[in-house]
């Protein structure tokens, strides 16, 4: 995929963050790692809506923009994006966002460590909550940094959500998965209860993870710890 193609694909999944409800006014950011080691970043300040591919920037890894419109600057949050690139070679995109079901969990102060959707028990694992960080300071990416060894996957205390990938429509794609995932346990826990998988289909789900090609990582020894508390509860 050449720069302009991977531009007008950044476009495209912010057109969908906006479309889905994700993301409102000029919530959220959005980069990608390219080849060369420099990273395309959204602007900060604009709607989702209304990017084009001019006013994608490019930036270099202390996130100093080098190519881009005159009058436009890179999110102060790209501290948190540049921080997952930093500590793990293999992300190569990065989305942040505030998807409503996902971060009612967060501003409810609730992980999201249940066991209950098969598809997200493989793909995502347990979704930690990491502690409260001040925008545009150092405390974010310092509070999601002891988790990126394990998780793709993160809610943002009082804030929202962060998913990264080996590209940005895997990246695009966890926040998806983790959106539905929270709307659906809702209305579980609406109708009655969110019940876990037992341990062993827990187990026997993330063995699948290689035949199904899954990348990225995955905390699954701590879901197969007999002494977390956390398995098998019930919402």
């Amino acid at each position: 995929m050449n720069l302009q193609e991977q531009k007008e694909l950044l476009c495209d999944i912010c057109h969908k963050m906006w479309q889905l409800g994700w993301v409102a006014a000029n919530d959220g950011n959005v980069s990608v790692k390219l080849p060369d080691g420099t990273f395309l970043a959204t602007p900060t300040g604009m709607s989702k809506s209304f990017i084009t591919p001019e006013k994608i920037l490019r930036i270099d890894d202390k996130g100093k923009v080098i190519e881009g419109a005159e009058g436009l600057r890179v999110s102060s949050e790209i501290k948190m994006h540049l921080k997952c690139y930093e500590k793990r070679p293999d992300v190569f995109s990065v989305i942040h966002a505030h998807p409503p079901g996902a971060t009612g969990f967060a501003v409810a102060h609730k992980a999201m460590d249940m066991y209950n959707m098969i598809e997200d028990v493989a793909v995502i694992g347990s979704v930690p909550l990491t502690p409260y960080g001040t925008p545009s300071t150092e405390e974010v990416p310092n509070s999601i940094e002891p988790y990126l060894e394990e998780h793709d996957v993160m809610l943002l205390e009082n804030h929202g959500a962060l998913a990264v990938g080996s590209d940005l429509v895997t990246a695009f794609y966890r926040m998806e998965s983790l959106e539905l995932w929270a709307k659906i346990t809702i209305n579980a826990v609406i109708l009655g209860g969110s019940f876990d998988i037992s341990k062993e289909n827990i187990e026997k789900l993330i063995n699948l993870r290689p035949f199904y090609r899954v990348t990225g990582r995955h905390p699954g020894h701590k879901l197969m710890n007999p002494d977390d508390e956390m398995l098998h509860k019930k919402n």
